[in-house]
């Protein structure tokens, strides 16, 4: 029989790794400093001292994506999990997020070897569902594929020392063309469906994990701020992909306190007028596109700053892998920012804005704005 001191010692130290295994959620960084939230992927090789050094100290949360690492390490969950631990030696608050698409079945996972091709969307003819880019789609509908999905984020967090997860592509399940391909009954399933595999998987983290997923748009696909088990969303078109008007643009702004009033987070990532997928722009030598890129921060901030929530998060660049502006230094993420006087004052779709050390003006119909810092 244990003596009590000693009993009471084990259960101490029980106690002290549940704590150390859940941190609390990377909900509210407070306004020192712009909230970044960081989205990439390094598919070519691990990241450099260096590069890990900069995230370490410069990027709270961090969201490591598909084929991350994969090419050194043999799989994304592999490559993910070497980062995390590279990052969590050097910042132990750092969050890190697991990568993995809802509803489309990327490679590059050591997870898909266990993956049932039944588990595959079919259409009414029994031809395979497939992403633009000619990769399967999932079935969520499905409870095993379901359990599988789950079954490989948690044991992504039991391999490595990870904080959450960002879960891609709902909005590709909630769009009417889905019901044009396989009826309007299974696609009302398959989102369901999803529903219910978020739930899941974020009882399997637990709470101390966090889900985000992508995402809004607009005032299209806001239902998921509704969703149980979805801690924060992306609004990844801000401004940009044919969403630039001034009406797209302010029902962006909007969804951040949507999703402050729903007890949720949200990320804008916004663009620099440019993206990956502009071959003429991609040819330009990459300094090049860096100096456009820090040249052009100040519209998207100056929108993220007006109608910022506690709780919100920035992100910025040009794409999603290490060579796309996220693994680099803007003056503006290291100025001090201090909290907000006051909500924004809008006028039509212009407002203003008052932090304790900037000030801050956008006029959506002209795309301009200015950041003053004091």
């Amino acid at each position: 029989m244990l003596r009590p001191r000693r009993l009471l010692l084990i259960i101490t130290l029980l106690a002290v790794r549940i704590v150390a295994a859940e941190p609390p959620p990377p909900v509210n960084l407070g306004w020192d400093r712009v909230p970044l939230y960081v989205h990439f992927g390094k598919r070519d090789g691990d990241l450099t001292t260096a590069e890990l050094d900069f995230l370490a100290a410069h990027a709270p949360v961090v969201a490591l994506e598909k084929s991350h690492g994969a090419a050194v390490h043999g799989s994304t969950e592999a490559g993910i999990a070497a980062t995390a631990r590279e990052l969590k030696r050097r910042n132990a608050g750092i969050r890190v997020l697991f990568y993995l698409n809802a509803f489309i079945n990327w490679p590059g996972y050591a997870a898909q070897r266990t993956y049932r091709d039944e588990w595959t969307l079919r259409d009414a003819r029994g031809e395979i569902v497939r992403h633009p880019s000619g990769t399967p789609r999932p079935d969520p509908s499905q409870a095993a594929f379901r359990e599988w999905w789950a079954e490989v984020v948690a044991g992504a967090h039991r391999d490595a020392p990870l904080d959450g997860l960002f879960a891609d592509a709902l909005p590709q399940a909630l769009s009417p063309a889905l019901a044009r391909q396989v009826g309007a009954e299974k696609a009302r399933a398959v989102v369901a469906g999803l529903r219910e595999m978020l739930a899941l998987t974020k009882a399997r983290l637990g709470p101390g994990r966090i889900i985000v997923v992508n995402g809004t748009r607009t005032k299209d696909f806001r239902e998921i701020l509704d969703w149980e088990g979805v801690d924060g969303v992306m609004i990844e078109h801000f401004a940009a992909f044919g969403k630039d008007g001034p009406a797209d643009i302010k029902a962006d702004l909007e969804t951040l306190a949507l999703a402050a009033a729903r007890g949720k987070f949200a990320v804008l990532k916004g663009w620099p007028g440019f993206n990956w997928l502009d071959r003429g722009m991609m040819a330009r030598p990459r300094a090049e596109l860096l100096a456009l890129a820090r040249e052009r921060v100040t519209f998207p901030l100056a929108c993220f700053l007006v109608a910022a929530q506690p709780g919100s998060f920035f992100a910025y660049s040009w794409g999603y892998t290490a060579d796309h502006g996220m693994l680099e230094p803007y003056a503006e993420f290291t100025r001090r920012l201090g909290p907000p006087a006051g909500a924004a004052r809008w006028e039509g779709v212009s407002a203003t804005r008052d932090f304790a050390h900037a000030s801050v003006r956008v006029d959506l119909a002209s795309r301009t704005a200015q950041i003053d810092w004091k």
